[in-house]
């Protein structure tokens, strides 16, 4: 599943192809038809992002919701627009060129109130401007659960995913089944402003590296890291082999269906 800095980078191409400009839509596949037609012409107000939901607001105040989930897939064209090809869910055009929704989770427009429902529900994104960590801190202070759960949990935080949740714990140091209420205030406002760098640069370069200079291949003469989520980690996907920083081998497991991966040396059990 893509994590929140894809769903921002692709609020900014909508932003480029589309926005201040009336928008075609349709459903060549027809399970959005109704949805497209109602907003086939608008003109394209806003887009925007929280957490790993795509916000596309049009002129009549309602707003195209669209989580992509594990299979859905965004891909952008410039003119002439193509015969689509396969399952489209939802096209949409422009004098700049055409986006082809396949395979989301969830495409629905929403009333203004349907999106102030949606965005209670989330946490702060650490990638928005008006995100309020203190909000987050409110749940993780006084929660049994592992702050590794607690990071993958889009009501207490939005937009981190797997990648990110490993590689920040392991940046601070912080054993990932700590209990979110033994975590002090400072180590938390350490994660948060580590993952507002990390996910900003993510939304700049289109990949997730997390490592320090001092890490990369080039300064630690090693070959660079073969992976389809691309990128430089610490930890993710590198169970078994050498810690970067102190050698022991990394280890994972599985915490609420997703793998975690940790490095038992960098990250020792609290006390």
């Amino acid at each position: 599943m893509p994590e929140g800095h894809t769903l921002h980078r692709l609020a900014a191409e909508h932003q480029r192809v589309f926005g201040g400009r009336p928008v075609g839509a349709g459903s060549p596949q027809g399970r959005f038809a109704a949805g497209a037609a109602e907003i086939d012409g608008r003109v394209l107000v806003a887009a925007d992002a929280h957490g790993k939901h795509l916000l596309l607001e049009f002129d009549d105040d309602r707003v195209l919701h669209v989580h992509l989930g594990i299979y859905g897939t965004w891909r952008f064209g410039e003119p002439p627009v193509p015969e689509p090809q396969g399952a489209v869910r939802l096209r949409l055009t422009g004098a700049g060129g055409y986006a082809d929704l396949r395979g989301p989770n969830a495409c629905e427009l929403l009333e203004p109130g349907g999106v102030k429902l949606l965005r209670d529900r989330l946490g702060p994104d650490p990638l928005r401007a008006d995100a309020d960590p203190d909000r987050a801190w409110a749940r993780i202070s006084r929660s049994r659960t592992s702050i590794a759960a607690l990071l993958m949990d889009q009501s207490v935080i939005a937009g981190p995913g797997n990648i990110y949740r490993a590689e920040v714990l392991f940046r601070q140091g912080i054993d990932p089944m700590l209990p979110g209420r033994a975590l002090s205030r400072e180590r938390w406002s350490a994660v948060w402003a580590d993952l507002v760098v990390l996910m900003a640069e993510g939304v700049r370069s289109g990949r997730i590296d997390t490592v320090r200079p001092e890490h990369t291949p080039e300064a630690m003469g090693r070959p660079p890291r073969v992976d389809d989520h691309g990128g430089e980690v610490y930890v993710y996907r590198r169970a078994g082999s050498p810690c970067l920083v102190c050698g022991t081998a990394v280890a994972a497991a599985e915490l609420a269906a997703r793998n975690l991966f940790w490095c038992p040396g960098c990250q020792p059990p609290a006390g």
